[in-house]
């Protein structure tokens, strides 16, 4: 499949672009390219190629889920400007 200016003019007027007369021969140029470059691509075998949904098809590091730095609300709340009954206390924003 070829791409000639009639064509650049379609796909400009569909995408809403405005390419100056003078450019469409070089977008044209252009496009053929990558139609080129991916017709390279489908002659590819790829039928050994598992399907792959990451690159990085690793799973994470998995650590323990415990509580590590817990249990003394008192060394928390002793920067807070209020607080009440170990919780922060903040104005109220809503009437």
């Amino acid at each position: 499949m070829t791409i000639d200016q009639t064509t650049v003019e379609r796909i400009a007027k569909l995408a809403r672009l405005e390419i100056p007369a003078e450019e469409k021969a070089g977008v044209a140029k252009e496009l053929n390219n990558i139609l080129n470059w991916v017709a390279q691509l489908n002659e590819v075998d790829v039928s050994n190629v598992e399907p792959l949904a990451n690159v990085n098809d690793k799973s994470l590091r998995a650590r323990a889920d415990v509580v590590n730095d817990g249990g003394k609300p008192e060394d928390i709340l002793a920067n807070a400007p209020s607080s009440t009954a170990d919780f922060f206390t903040v104005p109220k924003v809503v009437e």
